[in-house]
């Protein structure tokens, strides 16, 4: 709230938010459409613009922006006329672009340094962002980008969700996509460009990424990944230029706020990679842990319904530590599977028979619908019988015929868990 109410931190902080609001919106339409490294090649591709403006004398804050708004529009031409009229690929035309367009940049910017050093140092304000100096204006100029780039999402959004995700659909249900495409290409430009003026040329691509990239791990539906990715990015805008302000004043060093802002919302993206609850690293990494400690807990059962009886038997049949087998037969122990001389109880022996039926099942199914050989398909069956669903269970059952002896004439375990 200490930003929000300072007069002098209110318009910066108000319009990194909408900046970073407007920027992840139109993020998440390249995202889906696979065009992240648009964004990077159009904030490049704006610095000559910015520059030559600059160096006709212009100060107002709108015709800097609309110089870099031409020559982004110029990029995107360019990329268009490289891909489709001379067939160059993608990441070459938007890389080639990328590098021309800023080394002429960089080029008149260097003969500007000598002419009119004062336009120079403003073209370094558009370069490297400085959100700190903007203005009431920059706020309406925000907030309107903003309020067009949400206006044009909520009137197209089935069009771009077809034209996103099924072209061939959206061109048989009669959707312009030129007139899409050209829509999202134009809300692609107007938001990186005016967000040059903040998070700066070099990191203004990371804005138009990182926030869909944290929404992408939380959601599978397109309206909840607008909504998250609008929230990060306003959230990355306002935290950014707090903790600029702060660790600025706290350690007497400089921490300019465009960068902070992105270290924000690559911390954000970062953290819903790692521990987004159904896409994250780390909870991935449980499942599997938690997946491998039930095969080895089904295998130590298997053995036992087989006749192994004391530990030192399971150790040597089992590939675990001992520990780790002693863990385990202590769980089933208190799930009350197997008794203290590790005999399975009656619903230990249940659990015992049917995984052993699924795996002779499904080593039956092997060889006799995939003619595998007979003494190959036991380490399938191992791996198989963790995931045979009762579904599938049913289905191997009627299609076997409901057999009772496995590739190795050994009994098959009756359904309801008996030998």
């Amino acid at each position: 709230m200490m930003l929000l109410s300072d007069p002098i931190l209110r318009s910066p902080a108000l319009g990194c938010m909408l900046m970073g609001m407007g920027a992840a919106l139109v993020g998440v339409i390249a995202f889906v459409r696979r065009r992240c490294l648009l964004g990077e090649s159009l904030a490049h591709a704006s610095y000559p613009g910015v520059v030559i403006a600059l160096a006709f004398g212009a100060s107002f804050s709108p015709l800097v922006l609309a110089g870099a708004c031409i020559a982004a529009a110029l990029g995107l031409l360019s990329i268009e006329w490289l891909e489709k009229r001379w067939r160059v690929k993608q990441d070459a035309a938007l890389c080639l672009v990328l590098a021309t367009f800023f080394g002429v940049g960089l080029t008149i910017a260097s003969r500007l340094q000598w002419i009119d050093p004062v336009a120079f140092r403003r073209t370094e304000i558009y370069l490297y962002g400085q959100a700190a100096t903007m203005t009431d204006l920059h706020l309406w100029i925000y907030g309107g980008l903003d309020v067009a780039i949400v206006a044009v999402i909520l009137m197209c959004y089935r069009p771009i969700l077809a034209s996103s995700f099924d072209r061939s659909f959206a061109r048989s249900v009669g959707i312009p996509l030129k007139f899409v495409e050209g829509l999202v290409f134009a809300l692609i430009v107007l938001a990186v460009v005016t967000g040059i003026r903040s998070a700066g040329v070099v990191l203004m691509s990371a804005m138009l990424i990182a926030p869909p990239i944290a929404a992408r791990q939380f959601t599978h539906k397109l309206s909840v990944m607008f909504l998250l990715s609008a929230f990060f990015g306003a959230f990355s805008g306002l935290l950014g230029i707090y903790l600029s302000v702060v660790l600025s004043e706290a350690l007497d060093l400089s921490f300019p706020t465009g960068p902070m802002i992105v270290l924000v919302a690559s911390g954000i993206a970062l953290l819903s990679l790692m521990f987004a609850p159904t896409r994250g690293v780390a909870w991935r990494l449980i499942r599997m842990w938690a997946f491998r400690q039930t095969c080895a807990t089904e295998h130590v059962l298997k053995a036992l319904w087989h006749g192994e009886k004391t530990f030192d038997e399971l150790y040597r049949h089992q590939a675990l530590m001992r520990f780790h087998l002693w863990w385990i037969l202590r769980q089933l122990t208190f799930r009350k599977l197997v008794t203290g001389r590790y005999r399975l109880t009656k619903v230990g022996e249940s659990k015992g028979a049917r995984i052993v039926r699924l795996h002779r099942l499904w080593e039956l199914y092997l060889v006799d619908y995939l003619g595998a050989s007979a003494d190959r398909v036991h380490r399938n069956a191992e791996e198989m019988e963790h995931i045979l669903t009762p579904e599938i269970e049913r289905e191997l059952t009627q299609m076997l015929k409901d057999p009772k002896l496995d590739p190795h004439h050994q009994p098959i375990p009756l359904e309801r868990g008996g030998s």
